[in-house]
């Protein structure tokens, strides 16, 4: 077929899938408010898409906590602020559970994996992970071990600088990978590992090409733009390339398994696999387990070294924080290796890490959900089937929840009398049963590598080098690219 022809067909399915879903629209009444739609586009035209989370905040001040917009012919519900995102998540957990699908996911990975799995094979790959993630020291000390260990060795290799300017996002990255490497492969690399070095590239890649302006439009209208060039495609080849390291390995494991001692979660799927149950071949299959450990290994190591990069920064910005924090390690820990249990005693530290989650923001829309069934919410009819992007940047930066909601303020999280207190609004890995699987793990990691660090260095920016907190463009709010001194404390 020749591309006019092509451009006409797309042109008549997309007239007619807008008709379709106009008269829809009509049959359903007391849908959540919303701006007036264009044909076909919807309302692509309004948004900002390198960071359309900005412009779904600022309509809410318009249309409420719940409103809805049309990307191309679909119908998008936001929710927006704690008290409606937990309503919807928490008390109406069921029936807003489910994942939309994303044709740049969805086209390779299909329902597989947990991130974007849906009914009876997600609840599975949800209990088979969290189970597993527990069998291999998730919460437990020997992650713990594996964890100061690592925060060790990313310590040796910040002092191999003296001091003198370096760009530590590829080597934080290698060291927060090693810990779910650890427990997917039961291996750690050197940082400068070729494998290593490519398993983050590939997976960087992706994170950042999925916040692309082509990539939305794919996601909106896969039958057309699928015919372009873009970064939908790129990603594409970067899953492949993950989908075939992780086939070689669980190959090369399946014949080295032993089933009265697994190594690692790859092992575990696999015994599972050969149970010879129901469930076996319907849920331990390898598209399964290849989908799965993208999940994990994107989920594992991208943000938590986003949020320590944060960290460092806002400790480069704000000079006096860093310094308390020093203070606490000091009177808390000394010299020794930090501990989790050291971290009840130090409250301003704990204050510390949790405002830099908040402040980072780091999914600023959260993964998408979407509605199991018809629901009434908030007073609103929402069909089955709806997308929903339950805001997580309105409810990090809710001013009914955090005093200076735009500013980095430790005390959103510390009592008059200096004591850590809880707000339950602080909700950076999500609630409800789509929450982040690994929350216990990343918690760890980011009190035991934010206090090695700042126990061995002090951080300054490079002599003349300004420091920017505007966030890159992508799918998760990361800081640009900075150098840091990391200057040893005696």
């Amino acid at each position: 077929m020749d591309p006019v022809s092509i451009l006409l067909s797309a042109v008549v399915i997309l007239f007619l899938a807008y008709v379709f879903n106009n008269r829809k629209k009509h049959t359903y009444k007391n849908l959540p408010p919303g701006p007036k739609t264009l044909p076909i586009i919807g309302n692509l035209h309004m948004i900002d898409m390198a960071r359309p989370h900005k412009t779904f905040l600022e309509m809410s001040k318009m249309y409420g906590t719940v409103y809805s917009f049309q990307l191309g012919m679909a119908k998008v519900v936001i929710l927006c602020g704690f008290d409606t995102i937990k309503d919807a998540l928490i008390n109406h957990a069921d029936q807003f559970s489910n994942r939309p699908k994303r044709p740049v996911i969805s086209t390779l990975q299909k329902d597989n994996g947990l991130i974007f799995a849906n009914g009876e094979n997600w609840k599975v790959m949800r209990r088979f992970t969290i189970s597993t993630l527990r069998d291999f020291g998730m919460g437990r000390k020997t992650l713990e071990n594996k964890i100061t260990e690592e925060a060790e060795c990313l310590t040796q290799t910040f002092k191999s600088y003296g001091g003198k300017p370096f760009n530590h996002k590829t080597i934080l990255n290698a060291a927060v990978g090693n810990i779910i490497v650890s427990i997917l492969l039961n291996h750690r690399f050197e940082y400068d590992d070729p494998t290593l070095l490519q398993l983050m590239s590939l997976i960087n890649d992706n994170i950042r090409l999925a916040g692309k302006p082509m990539v939305m439009l794919y996601n909106t209208f896969p039958s057309v733009m699928g015919w372009l060039p873009g970064a939908h495609k790129i990603i594409f080849k970067n899953i492949i390339q993950l989908h075939t390291f992780i086939r070689a390995t669980f190959t090369k494991q399946k014949q080295e398994l032993d089933v009265n001692n697994q190594r690692n979660l790859i092992d575990a799927f696999l015994v599972k696999q050969q149970e010879g149950k129901p469930e076996s071949a319907l849920y331990y299959h390898n598209d399964n387990l290849i989908a799965l450990m993208v999940d994990l290994f994107a989920a594992g190591m991208e943000t938590t070294t986003t949020t320590l990069r944060w960290g460092l920064l806002l400790m480069i910005k704000y000079p006096d924080i860093q310094k308390k924090v020093q203070n606490e390690i000091e009177k808390v820990i000394g010299s020794a290796q930090p501990q989790i249990e050291h971290r009840k005693q130090m409250p301003y530290t704990e204050a510390v890490i949790n405002e830099i989650q908040r402040y980072g923001d780091i999914v600023p829309g959260n993964a998408p959900h979407a509605t199991s069934q018809d629901v009434t919410f908030k007073g609103y009819f929402i069909p089955k089937g709806t997308t929903i992007i339950p805001l997580l940047t309105s409810v990090l930066k809710d001013p009914a929840y955090f005093e200076k909601p735009e500013q980095f303020y430790p005390e959103h999280f510390l009592t008059s009398e200096g004591h850590f207190k809880k707000n339950e609004a602080f909700i950076p890995f999500s609630i409800g049963k789509r929450s982040c699987a690994g929350e216990n793990m990343a918690k760890m990691e980011l009190f035991l590598f934010f206090t090695t660090l700042l126990q061995n260095f002090t951080f300054k920016a490079p002599p003349g080098a300004k420091v920017d907190l505007t966030p890159s463009t992508g799918a998760i709010n990361a800081p640009q690219p900075y150098e840091i001194c990391a200057i040893p404390r005696s």
